[in-house]
Parts: structure tokens; sequence; C-alpha cells
């Protein structure tokens, strides 16, 4: 799904059009956000892709869902 990925002040948040969903990233796998997962606070868990470290904010990525919805 694709996702937008946004940074408002020391908070990620993730922002799904399709569902007109915007959440807060609640724990993610790495510290740098890309390759790997994260949490939202909706319960969901997302893949995202590798991306440098560097990439800037806002973007948006094609994240894929784990688990049922």
């Amino acid at each position: 799904m694709k996702v937008m990925i946004r940074k408002v002040a020391e908070q990620y948040t993730i922002y799904v059009a399709k569902k007109d969903l915007e959440e807060p990233i609640v724990e993610m796998e790495k510290p740098d956000l890309w390759g790997g997962w994260v949490k939202v606070a909706n319960g969901w868990t997302l893949d995202l892709p590798e991306l440098p470290a560097d990439t800037r904010l806002p973007i948006t990525v094609e994240a894929k869902k784990r688990g049922a919805e």
C-alpha cells in the first residue's frame, strides 16, 4: 500500500490516502526508519523499503502490511 511518511517535531507519522488514515509511528525496528518494520498506533505493522538514512521527508513509499487487517 502507498503511505506518506512525514516527521512532525520528533514524531514520525504515516498517512494512508485510500483509508483517509493518519497515525503516529510508535515503534521502529531500525533507528533510521528505513528497511525494517514500523508499528503504527492503530496496531498495524508495516515493512518499509530500504532507503538512505538521509531521505528527505515527507515521502510517499510502498509499504507492505503484515498480518490481517
